[in-house]
């Protein structure tokens, strides 16, 4: 009997701890915002509703006040912004109206699915449109340090390419990854293949097979037909159309600095573009590839809510087009019949950019920032007679305060100098009166 005494406490404990080291199987989770509460204790292990896996929710309100005050700032020579959402703006992509924007609602739903996959939804919202950001699935538990991400996704290209716009340090987009990717950056549907060595320092490694459809690299129309029975240069072409690569590195540099540096690639199988002008269509068909390199470096003064912390933060991107060209007459005019294919062409864009960025903690809760962008170091335009444009420049400064982790209040100055196509002044001023608020559970940002 005493024997049986003394076993109980230790079968009851074991009761218990079991459902315990269930749990500890599920937290391992590496979405954004993702955090499980503890499984029930006790009773079965079958997951039901009402359980961790119910998603943690969140939803982030980013409202933007835009002045151009001082001159019209139009697109960099050489240059196209991406789409818009159907209302006029000059910020170069997020097509804010002077005055006050509702920008964007980000709703995001984080959970386990089951001990195989992570899941994570991201829709964003405006007052014209409603967009699914990121819809994917993560796997948990593959072998060896490989994780596979399937579904839309922001690609991990670069540094600040993979952030949602509430993770940024300044109101806009750096240039370069505007308008060589687009106004969303590369976001696309595919799958991607990480890898993440097991080494005394950070290293990761991936590879990203994706559908093809951003509009500064991968830009695809498909066939559309026929013009009065002559068919178009542009025929449809199955995905997946682009693969990306990347490697990030990060170097120990002990307890209060860390840094990160990073290298990646593109190539775009097809790349088209089809341009309507009064009595034709201008059809472009071919290739198209980029490369980069990215590098932050932070230091942690150790100090009450950021109080002299620094981030040095910068990329660089190289892209080239290689492209034929095609007129199509869809209506008669002077150089010939409806139908009639003139301006047969081929040539090749090469395009560049960069940015530098600072931001220091100036005080508890407050930082202050400065960026500097330049667009088309090589800015050679391969179309027609072919044209090299000079480069444009952008200053930003900016000073944020966060009352708490849930709020912000940013101001910023932008200054632009741009290359212009037709000569015109390309110099202009802009302020911009940030507010954001976070309501629900959003977990902690990656490096």
């Amino acid at each position: 009997m005493p024997s049986l005494k003394r076993a109980l406490p230790a079968a009851v404990l074991m009761s218990f701890s079991m459902p315990v080291m269930a749990q500890d199987m599920f937290r391992d989770s590496q979405l954004p915002g993702a955090r499980l509460a503890p499984l029930p204790l006790g009773g079965t292990h079958q997951v039901t509703s009402g359980s961790a896996f119910n998603p943690d929710i969140s939803v982030i309100v980013d409202t933007v006040y835009f002045n151009e005050f001082s001159g019209h700032v139009d697109d960099p020579a050489g240059f196209e912004a991406g789409h818009d959402h159907g209302h006029g703006g000059h910020d170069h992509g997020h097509d804010l109206d002077e005055g006050f924007n509702l920008r964007e609602i980000e709703l995001a739903f984080s959970a386990s699915v089951d001990n195989y996959f992570d899941a994570f939804v991201m829709l964003a919202l405006d007052e014209h449109d409603i967009e699914v950001e990121e819809a994917y699935a993560t796997t948990r538990n593959l072998p060896a340090g490989l994780q596979i991400k399937a579904g839309k996704f922001l690609s991990d290209i670069g540094y600040i390419n993979s952030q949602h716009p509430h993770d940024w340090a300044f109101v806009d987009r750096p240039l370069v990854n505007e308008f060589l990717f687009g106004d969303h950056g590369l976001q696309e549907t595919g799958v991607q293949l990480t890898w993440m060595p097991a080494t005394q320092t950070y290293t990761r490694f991936g590879i990203e097979l994706l559908q093809g459809e951003t509009s500064g690299i991968a830009n695809y129309e498909g066939s559309k037909g026929s013009i009065n029975g002559q068919r178009r240069i542009l025929k449809d072409s199955s995905g997946p159309r682009l693969v990306t690569a990347f490697a990030k590195f990060g170097p120990d540099l002990g307890f209060d600095h860390a840094a990160q540096f990073g290298i990646s690639g593109g190539y775009a199988s097809t790349f088209q573009k089809s341009d309507e002008h009064s009595t034709r269509h201008e059809d472009w068909d071919g290739t198209a590839w980029f490369a980069g390199l990215d590098g932050v470096y932070k230091y942690d003064a150790g100090r009450s809510f950021g109080h002299g912390d620094w981030t040095l933060q910068g990329e660089y991107f190289y892209r080239e087009i290689d492209v034929d060209r095609r007129d199509v007459n869809f209506e008669a005019d002077g150089n010939g019949p409806a139908g009639f294919v003139r301006n047969e062409q081929s040539f090749k864009n090469k395009q560049d950019g960069l940015y530098l960025q600072a931001i220091h903690g100036i005080a508890p809760r407050w930082q202050a920032g400065f960026r500097a962008e330049a667009l088309g170091l090589t800015n050679d335009i391969g179309r027609g007679d072919g044209e090299s444009f000079g480069t444009s420049y952008r200053y930003a400064g900016n000073v944020t305060f966060r009352p708490t982790e849930f709020s912000m209040l940013r101001g910023q100055v932008n200054r632009s100098d741009f290359a212009t196509e037709d000569g015109d002044d390309g110099d202009g001023w802009s302020f911009m009166l940030q507010f954001q608020m976070a309501l629900g559970v959003h977990g902690a940002h990656e490096f």
